[in-house]
């Protein structure tokens, strides 16, 4: 069964947009030494969320500076990556994954298309959907909201082809004292069972990464087509968590049997 080795991001959330970049590339490097072929960091990790927070201000010339050295620490070590980054287009600022080749170079964006209205203040929407491929895997990428309450951005990547879906976000913590007992602990917030249900509605991995925070009330996890918990990061712990994904096993058949003229 054809298998690829994938790797989730669970760094602790940096104090500068320096301090990120740093952070990415040697988790980029620790990722690729230890065999994984693609890599996927939380939300706008580079330079920082904007919002609720203060990270430090960037303008563009860093921000394509910072992206240069992370597609070429991705070539060095012969591995994909998909960066939480943001980017300007001519309506302004936006929420985007941007996913290099292994090879370093730009597969291209998938920008944040439904924002949460926390958001709106600081940055525009996207329009558009991607479909993105690594070796055998082919992937989507739904971004923090749009992954918890709109199940129709995952959908919309199985149908078209995708087997995994990456869920880059972040999450602003209310009650830092706060510790989950366990994966989608019952008493926990309804955001670790929206990730077993995109992927068992949809039969899909779903693959969702977040920061490492105290307090954090998501984790970064993986869940196979089932819906059932591959493996999870402990709440609020730093370090790289992987899963090796048997693509054959990722049908997309729940998300295809429904097919309705709206959601082609």
């Amino acid at each position: 069964m054809n298998t690829t080795r994938i790797a989730l991001a669970n760094l602790r959330s940096a104090a500068t947009a320096e301090e990120s970049l740093s952070l990415v590339l040697d988790a980029i490097s620790e990722a690729g030494t230890a065999g994984a072929n693609i890599i996927c960091f939380p939300e706008c990790y580079v330079p920082g969320y904007r919002v609720g927070t203060n990270p430090q201000s960037t303008d563009q010339d860093w921000l394509h500076n910072a992206w240069s050295q992370i597609d070429a620490q991705a070539a060095t070590h012969s591995i994909a990556v998909v960066l939480g980054t943001e980017r300007l287009d001519n309506d302004g600022l936006m929420i985007t994954a941007r996913v290099t080749n292994s090879d370093g170079s730009l597969a291209g964006f998938q920008d944040k298309v439904q924002l949460d209205p926390s958001e709106e203040s600081t940055y525009h929407a996207g329009s558009t959907r991607s479909i993105f491929q690594c070796g055998e895997l082919k992937f989507g990428v739904v971004i923090c909201h749009e992954g918890w309450r709109y199940p129709e951005a995952t959908r919309w990547a199985v149908r078209n082809g995708a087997t995994l879906v990456f869920h880059p976000h972040f999450e602003i913590v209310e009650d830092a004292a706060y510790v989950p007992r366990m994966f989608a602990d019952p008493v926990n917030s309804f955001h670790e069972k929206a990730m077993l249900c995109r992927a068992a509605e949809n039969t899909c991995y779903f693959a969702s990464v977040n920061c490492a925070l105290k307090g954090a009330t998501t984790t970064s996890a993986v869940i196979d087509p089932d819906g059932r918990l591959v493996t999870h990061q402990p709440h609020g712990e730093e370090g790289i968590l992987y899963a090796d994904i048997h693509v054959a096993r990722a049908t997309g058949f729940l998300a295809k049997r429904l097919l309705t003229t709206s959601e082609n």
